[in-house]
């Protein structure tokens, strides 16, 4: 076994491993770009080496620093999490060549299925089910017009390099192939340099299910179940869940057996990944083969008591497997949310910037139930432009699936994130969503639902009692701190206000509050029923932890003011005035504040690389046109013109880096219309 390791990423996943390996009694070595020099994952780490440059290119993506760091540092094997260069067959030979052990598959395993299109042709020979569609380069325009023809719209156009949703476009219509092999080609070349794509027939109504392989080094393999990550968005997983509410045993069998298969056929060695898209008839198909750990790993490790990355470990130093595949068992239900640095109410865009304030759910572990999060970021970190957004991965776990939606409800309630924006809010909605409670999701699930994004309603009628409770139990803990004798015993207070007014969504609410002990009973006037909340909040807490009517909850609070507040919570947002009747009165004559109208500016969404301008001034312009295209994440993402106009202004040139509203262009009316 190893004494001492490297793992050659940053983040979430370098502390995961080191949990591990510390564990182990493995010695650990970080490394770090200059952005991420005091980061967790270098503190957490025995030995930490700084390796160049905040930019990938110039840091994690560097194998040969990393080698020279690892001979330096005496770390005997290094593990590559996954991104960066964690499926680069060429750092794998470098390592081995170096007399060093790479933590993963062999570099021809990395090769073969690294390649889109000769790993298709290998999962064809090995008997795996493939998608209908053209196995070769796809040569030109015409070629792919001609390919798409045969084998029908819808398809999808892949980077044959591809991975992580990028350099992948779904194309409905003939009209929309060129500018879609365009932009797959473009980030393929940017994220891979490497932009050969092919073409394949799109699914219908698909859901993406995973099988989790361990292959060892003396021909043993095995399947650890399945993974479904049918809730995704630009290819890229959101919602991750194990078991899958639609596999059945038979069918999880025959997948299994198929991914087996294709790990034998490539001498697969460690673990790894098959992914397959199945339709509503339960058909599968290859889609790819992941050979390093993926993200959503945990979900496996709690139904099946498997710790993936002390496989990892062992596999690679030379161990053979030491489960059998009728010793493997799925116990429970898992599900992971990926929290996410992006603002739903801009379709999901990145965000950057410093996290002011970050507070945890609880984390537990029983035989039963568990809560677990995977993080790299602590308050005062921050999330960059260089590197993924992920905050963090927030595992739940319990007996059933419906007990582990409702595990993973409260916890996401439980979260304190600010300082940049983020998808707490959209998660909560999706889990209380009937098509996703139910198992019903596709990958389109997000594109039909939400493709402009989401941005949180005020509560439902379910929801706004406790809601209503809330915010009333806010106002009157800080009118308690309003009203308390300086130098008195605590709880020795002159009349504390009992009648107060909730003002939101132009609607008025009258609730009169008791005090019984440690609980208040707020009695709401408009439906005449008590709420018995119990709970303890201050002005400075950032989340309020309650149980209201003998049901447990939790709300991310916003204190704007002393009788102002947002609160958060399951998927629902609740901007409240809680005043005075006297008050209250005076309200209805408050000015209300026009919105700056904006529809003359094309705006940067996020921050980001202007990479393209398609437009020049004096240019005619119609709804929905094409008007500049934004790099940010290695992803393209293209900015359309909101109305009929003319081009008046421009004020940014291809080249220059954006700040999120930074503007673009003007427009000016087309009077001539």
């Amino acid at each position: 076994m190893f004494k001492k390791i490297l793992i050659a990423h940053r983040g979430e996943i370098a502390c995961r491993v080191m949990r591990t390996a510390k564990r182990m009694g493995i010695k650990t070595v970080a490394v770090h770009s200059d952005v991420d020099a005091d980061a967790p994952h270098v503190r957490m780490a025995d030995e930490a080496f700084a390796i160049g440059g905040s930019l990938p290119k110039d840091s994690y993506l560097r194998g040969d620093v990393i080698i020279d760091v690892m001979k330096r540092s005496g770390a005997q094997g290094v593990h590559p999490g996954y991104g960066f260069l964690s499926e680069n067959a060429d750092f794998a030979r470098a390592v081995h060549k170096a007399g060093l052990v790479f933590i993963g598959p062999p570099p021809e395993a990395i090769a073969a299925m690294g390649d889109k299109i000769r790993s298709k042709q290998l999962a064809k020979k090995a008997g795996v089910n493939t998608i209908p569609g053209y196995d070769g380069v796809v040569k030109d325009y015409n070629h792919a017009l001609s390919i798409a023809k045969d084998i029908g719209y819808p398809v999808m156009v892949k980077a044959s390099a591809g991975g992580g949703g990028k350099g992948m476009r779904l194309v409905h219509k003939q009209e929309d192939l060129k500018d879609s092999m365009t932009r797959a080609k473009n980030e393929a070349r940017n994220s891979f340099g490497d932009d050969r794509i092919f073409i394949e027939k799109f699914i219908t109504n698909p859901r993406h299910i995973e099988i989790q392989l361990l292959a060892d080094q003396h021909g043993n393999a095995i399947y650890v179940g399945e993974r479904e990550c049918s809730i995704q968005r630009r290819h890229q997983k959101v919602i991750e869940e194990a078991p899958s509410p639609f596999v059945d045993a038979a069918m999880r069998k025959n997948m299994g057996e198929q991914a087996v298969a294709l790990a034998r056929a490539v001498n697969y060695a460690s673990a790894g990944t098959v992914e397959f898209v199945v339709g509503d008839d339960k058909k599968f198909y290859f889609l790819e083969m992941n050979t390093r750990l993926q993200v959503e790993h945990p979900v496996s490790e709690l139904t099946t008591g498997i710790d993936l990355v002390e496989e990892m470990l062992r596999i690679a130093s030379g161990e053979k497997l030491r489960i059998q595949q009728n010793a493997i068992t799925i116990k429970g239900s898992a599900i992971e949310c990926r929290i996410y640095a992006e603002d739903s109410k801009r379709g999901f865009l990145p965000s950057i910037g410093r996290l002011s304030r970050y507070q945890q759910p609880d984390v537990y572990a029983t035989d039963d139930h568990a809560v677990r999060i995977d993080s790299g970021i602590e308050a005062g970190s921050t999330i960059s432009m260089f590197y993924d957004p992920m905050i963090a991965k927030l595992c739940s776990y319990a007996p059933n699936r419906g007990e582990a939606i409702d595990k993973m409800r409260l916890a996401l309630n439980q979260y304190t994130i600010e300082g940049v924006a983020h998808n707490i809010d959209f998660l909560s909605r999706i889990l209380r969503d009937p098509i996703f409670t139910q198992g019903q999701a596709t990958t389109h699930y997000i594109d039909d639902n939400f493709a402009e994004g989401y941005s949180p309603p005020p509560p439902d009628k379910a929801h706004e009692g406790a809601f209503i409770a809330a915010v009333a139990f806010l106002r009157y803990q800080v009118a308690r701190l309003e009203t308390s004798i300086e130098g008195q015993m605590p709880g020795h207070h002159r009349n504390t206000p009992k009648n107060w007014i909730v003002l939101s969504e132009k609607k008025k609410t009258k609730v009169t509050i008791k005090e019984d002990n440690d609980t208040l009973a707020i009695y709401r006037h408009d439906n005449k029923q008590t709420y018995r909340l119990s709970g303890t909040w201050s002005p400075i807490d950032h989340r309020l932890r309650c149980v209201v009517n003998d049901q447990e909850h939790a709300f991310h609070v916003v204190r704007l003011n002393d009788n102002q507040f947002v609160v958060h919570a399951s998927g629902f947002a609740l901007y409240a005035h809680v005043v005075s009747p006297d008050t209250a009165e005076l309200y209805d004559y408050m000015p209300i504040k026009q919105q700056e109208d904006l529809s003359n500016f094309l705006l940067a969404p996020m921050p980001g690389l202007l990479v393209s301008l398609s437009v020049k001034e004096g240019d005619k312009v119609h709804a929905g046109q094409a008007l500049a295209v934004i790099e940010a994440m290695k992803m393209e993402n293209v900015l359309h013109a909101s109305k009929d106009a003319i081009i008046d202004v421009i004020e940014a040139k291809v080249g220059d880096s954006l700040d999120v509203d930074q503007s673009i262009l003007r427009f000016k009316d087309d009077s001539k219309k």
